[in-house]
């Protein structure tokens, strides 16, 4: 479907509400459905506690149609309906910071963020590592909204969420790197001009895939020569920048480098390796990735054998494998085969999204896990809990399935960043260079948890830190938990801590 650790990312709730809804509903009085191309708007007056204070706020979920007519967005075909969920602090405050926010996937809606991290309200899942099991799934008050700093827009790129491409529409046209990017600018420059918010401050951010796009969208937004829109901030959540280091293709030893470190924190959760805490078994395992196992790999056949003996054994020290299998693997043990083979001996799998979840296969015979626990053990709460909160609090009337991760987007990518198709080698991060070169005031968060294959954070920092990246606007925070932190409640508050000190920091 798409590069493989980005297939899968997540998270959605199910309904309760903190405070009245208001009489004045703009849509509750349609009776009638609105058709296929034609946008509707609904909207809610809500009220809830966010960082300790009061907000009274506007939800509205709402449709923008995007049209074959490059002059006038709303003349011609219509093309695309991309659906966004905003939630503005009223009264309306123009000087109030705006946070644009998205999921990943590609294919992914922001459900998982909305329900899970940032919206006015969160799914109830376990914070422990459990499977979210049956319904019914609370949807509780979410102290740890950014709406006491920011007015929030939400947006489900085609493909995602209920947004989709009108019939007849090329898939080519917006299934893309370049051509998702153009779509979402569009979004988000519509948004600003119907809501007067052009000299707001903006943060632009999103999950996995979504830093991918986020990279996409800084060069849309800024990039142009005409009608730039100016950014304060790009907040990365699990970041993939440099598609390199997933490549395990023979002869490339990138992904083994970045992925160690992960395997060693993994290990130690799981009891299968000594050490003061995960973040110090990090650090132990970056300094042996980036020195004498990138140098053994590095060597190929020209390895000595004393070399090599000595590499396996801090090998095996920092990853819990027993040096026979490394030597087996020679030395380069893939994601997938770790999964399998960390717990062998317990007869249980680890999760690829988040480490901590464990999974038990149908046999324990295999090379690599029938499933991912860490996915299947939180899907069904946020699916639930998105199409409630949509479709029964907010209003939205559709006869589509909310796409939580869409296939459509991934069978027809386009990962070229010309048009020329996929290179070799796909990097966005200099993308993010060059707008931090190009505006003095643009800064960059970058969150990062210790039990995320999906996303490694030896990855998230290999990219970050090339060349022609300024370091001293980026700021680096780590999590105790995986792919998804905030599924975590201690570290759901902590990223939401950390969030809002840099969106006050401006």
């Amino acid at each position: 479907m798409t590069p493989r650790f980005l297939i899968a990312l997540a998270a959605v709730s199910a309904l309760a509400l903190s405070a009245p809804i208001a009489a004045q509903d703009s849509a509750k009085d349609e009776a009638s459905k609105p058709s296929a191309a034609e946008a509707q708007t609904r909207t809610r007056d809500l009220t809830g506690i966010f960082g300790g204070q009061r907000i009274a706020y506007k939800a509205t979920i709402a449709d923008t149609v995007l049209s074959n007519d490059a002059n006038n967005e709303t003349g011609g075909k219509p093309e695309a309906v991309i659906v966004t969920t905003s939630y503005v602090k009223t009264p309306a405050d123009p000087s109030r910071p705006v946070f644009f926010i998205y999921n990943g996937g590609p294919g992914s809606g922001s459900v998982w963020l909305q329900m899970g991290a940032f919206g006015p309200k969160r799914v109830a899942i376990p914070s422990d590592a459990r499977d979210d099991g049956a319904p019914p799934y609370p949807l509780l008050d979410n102290p740890d909204s950014l709406l006491d700093v920011a007015d929030l827009v939400f947006i489900d790129p085609p493909g995602t969420g209920f947004s989709h491409l009108t019939q007849g529409t090329d898939p080519k046209k917006y299934y893309g790197l370049r051509q998702d990017a153009r779509a979402v600018s569009k979004v988000i420059r519509r948004w600003i001009n119907d809501n007067g918010r052009w000299n707001s401050p903006k943060f632009i951010g999103g999950e996995s895939y979504g830093t991918t796009r986020t990279a996409m969208l800084v060069d849309e937004l800024e990039g142009s020569t005409y009608n730039d829109v100016g950014l304060n901030g790009l907040i990365l959540i699990s970041t993939i920048l440099d598609f390199g280091i997933e490549d395990t293709t023979p002869g490339n030893e990138l992904a083994y480098v970045v992925m160690l470190p992960n395997m060693a924190t993994a290990a130690w959760y799981h009891g299968k390796v000594q050490g003061a805490s995960a973040e110090a078994v990090a650090e132990e395992a970056r300094r042996f990735a980036i020195g004498p196992f990138a140098t053994a790999l590095l060597k190929g056949q020209d390895l000595p054998e004393a070399e090599r003996a000595a590499v396996r054994k801090e090998l095996s020290r920092l990853t819990g494998l027993s040096e026979t299998y490394l030597d087996q693997a020679n030395l380069r043990v893939t994601d997938q085969r770790f999964y399998k083979e960390l717990l062998r001996d317990r007869g249980q799998t680890v999760g690829r999204l988040d480490s901590r979840y464990t999974g038990t296969d149908y046999d324990n015979a295999g090379e690599t896990p029938d499933n991912d626990p860490s996915f299947y053990g939180i899907d069904a709460g946020y699916t639930a809990a998105i199409n409630s909160w949509a479709r029964e609090t907010l209003g939205y009337r559709t006869d589509r399935e909310y796409q939580s991760i869409g296939r459509e987007p991934g069978r027809n990518w386009d990962w070229s960043l010309d048009g020329s198709g996929r290179g070799a080698y796909l990097n966005v991060a200099p993308l993010i260079g060059q707008a931090l070169r190009q505006n003095s005031g643009l800064r960059l968060f970058n969150a990062q948890g210790w039990y995320d294959f999906a996303t490694p954070f030896f990855g998230a920092e290999y990219s970050l830190k090339r060349h022609g990246i300024p370091q001293d606007r980026i700021t680096w925070k780590y999590y105790d938990a995986g792919h998804m932190m905030y599924i975590r409640d201690e570290d759901r508050a902590k990223l939401s801590a950390d969030i809002r000190a840099f969106i006050r920091a401006r």
